[in-house]
């Protein structure tokens, strides 16, 4: 039973038990795709049943990491496969606990908000925004947002090293070139986000625009379709 039953893998050279970072970011990775597609699906077109089938899936999922063994959750398990022929980076696994705990408490609150009650509203929103979050900073930057809430109440250092990289390495420094290039990309794009990217509408007369406003807001067969008419007459500028 002990080997069904359990948090973190047993490595040897390392005292604790300690997880794959590759193969919980790429389960991570899963989970946000999935995740973001029904999100988008109730915003745009208001249909909220993937919606409700990816909470039920979500809460099944942390439910096997928490409550029985990471290791037969589907989303690490599909991970693992991606990540097998990848050098393993160990991290320790009680941290995860915690965040995978409350990535589980999200999951119970949309179950009960979306599935059993069909509620709609800000409370929704803010839960789901807060799962992409905590999915999309574990995935992208293999940030543990739940995990630095963790060290906020346990100050223990780790002694074998499996918390956090505590050197860095010259690969992982960034020079003052890179971060002026940084810096000039974020102001260059929100520069250009406050004056406007001109496009051809700018250059043509207003007779011009006038006709070609007439013929672009006949509204497609496929947005009525999907009851998305007034979405797509917004998002055209025909309002």
């Amino acid at each position: 039973m002990k080997n069904i039953f359990g948090f973190g893998e047993i490595i040897d050279g390392y005292e604790s038990r300690v997880f794959n970072e590759r193969e919980v970011r790429a389960s991570a990775g899963i989970l946000f795709f999935f995740a973001i597609i029904s999100f988008m699906n109730a915003w745009l077109v208001g249909d909220f049943e993937l919606t409700r089938l990816f909470v039920v899936a979500f809460l099944i999922e942390f439910f096997i990491r928490i409550f029985i063994n990471p290791r037969f959750a589907p989303s690490m398990i599909i991970g693992r496969f991606f990540v097998r022929n990848q050098t393993p980076e160990y991290v320790t696994a009680a941290p995860k606990r915690w965040a995978w705990a409350l990535g589980f408490a999200l999951a119970v609150l949309m179950f009960y908000l979306v599935v059993v009650h069909n509620i709609k509203g800000p409370l929704n929103l803010f839960t789901c925004i807060s799962c992409l979050a905590l999915l999309f900073f574990e995935a992208a930057f293999g940030i543990c947002l739940g995990c630095k809430i963790y060290s906020l109440f346990n100050k223990k250092d780790c002694p074998d090293g499996t918390c956090a990289l505590l050197v860095k390495e010259p690969i992982q420094n960034i020079s003052m070139i890179q971060g002026f290039i940084a810096l000039f990309f974020i102001v260059l794009v929100i520069g250009a986000f406050k004056m406007g990217v001109p496009s051809i509408e700018d250059f043509m007369t207003a007779q011009e625009l006038s006709e070609k406003k007439e013929g672009d807001c006949v509204v497609p067969q496929f947005a009525i379709d999907m009851g998305h008419e007034e979405k797509w007459k917004l998002h055209n500028g025909c309002k």
